[in-house]
């Protein structure tokens, strides 16, 4: 399949060729049988990398293994009371709240929104709000249809209760202010091209303060490296959300695909894919077909044209998703040559 046809972005992205290059860097090295810790220097340009692109300090940043994982630190780190999370949310962003809920750390309040299809929005909150709600988790863009979420708004709306974002079919094709959320966690194996296996979280200080995480193991005490036998203090950064040390060959792909995102700009590969959406709604809209993607999109693109349109897509060579049934999800990156959606849309609108 040729990469100018996939336009699967918001699934999984190829990995790039610096972030390949980098993780076999690491495999080769440690076939050599370099130092541990020679090798692990990729977490700390890793932890850098995701830093410069979110904004966060370094010390507030973490590295993850996925979107999953990271949610589920933040969980079961929350402080006792209610979280506010959609249904309509991907399952990433569920099943951490109610598994720490079956545990007995928190309640959850897993609102239906009107429009089942976007994120929650500055209306759904209005009235579910309580006195002991602690949290509100939401999607930075909707997997479903590429909806935005006005995080600001819903950070105006919320206070001083925490913010939690899933952020990682937004992080590095949109411009954010990421620094409105207090927990923000992102997979590097979609948009950032970086590989399964990369990620990251970070914190504000308030989240800091706030959450205590019961999933933490040695690496996230202090005096890690004493062997002593002697239970140490959790750190007091965002490494206390560590259970142990992870791939540095992870590391060093996603450090390789963030950096590549900064060395062109976060705002140009912003601007060039909201062209690409932006010409696939147009397309869509002059075929009649019923886009549900709205105005306020990042990458993603979705019409409803049944599974036949996406079926004839993968016979052509074009890479998309079906979602919810006959809704086709189209996701270029910033590299997919423009000319190319012209004739996806063909195919699909037979």
């Amino acid at each position: 399949m040729s990469l100018d046809r996939y336009l699967n972005f918001a699934s999984y992205g190829p990995i790039t060729g610096a972030a390949l290059a980098a993780s076999h860097d690491i495999d080769r090295r440690a076939a050599a049988g370099a130092p541990a810790a020679r090798l692990h220097a990729a977490d700390d340009r890793a932890t850098a990398a995701a830093a410069a692109l979110t904004g966060f300090a370094p010390e507030n940043v973490v590295l993850s293994s996925s979107t999953s994982a990271g949610l589920m630190q933040a969980a079961f780190a929350m402080p006792p009371g209610r979280v506010l999370v959609s249904r309509a949310e991907f399952p990433a962003n569920l099943y951490p709240w109610w598994r720490a809920a079956e545990a007995g750390r928190i309640s959850v309040g897993a609102l239906r929104p009107a429009d089942p299809r976007r994120p929650l929005t500055v209306d759904d909150l209005a009235g579910a709000l309580t006195a002991d709600t602690v949290a509100v988790s939401v999607s930075a863009v909707s997997f479903r249809t590429g909806h935005r979420a006005d995080l600001a708004a819903i950070r105006e709306a919320i206070g001083d209760r925490l913010l939690v974002v899933d952020a990682i079919q937004g992080m590095g094709v949109v411009d954010e202010d990421w620094q409105v959320a207090d927990v923000v966690v992102s997979g590097g194996q979609k948009w950032l091209r970086s590989g399964w296996g990369t990620g990251f979280a970070a914190f504000s200080d308030r989240a800091l303060e706030r959450l205590v995480p019961a999933l933490s193991g040695w690496t996230g005490a202090e005096r890690s490296g004493q062997y002593s036998g002697d239970e140490h203090p959790r750190r007091r950064d965002a490494r206390r959300f560590t259970m142990t040390n992870g791939s540095p060959g992870a590391s060093a792909a996603l450090a390789a695909g963030i950096g590549e995102v900064l060395s062109t700009g976060i705002g140009e590969v912003a601007a060039a894919v909201h062209v690409r959406a932006a010409e696939l709604r147009r397309l869509l809209a002059e075929r009649r077909a019923e886009v549900v993607t709205p105005e306020e999109h990042a990458g993603i693109v979705v019409a409803r044209l049944g599974a036949d349109a996406h079926a004839r897509l993968a016979v052509a060579g074009f890479a998309t998703t079906l979602v919810d049934g006959d809704g086709i999800r189209f996701a270029p990156h910033a590299t997919t040559p423009v000319a190319v959606l012209a004739e996806a849309v063909d195919v699909a609108c037979g």
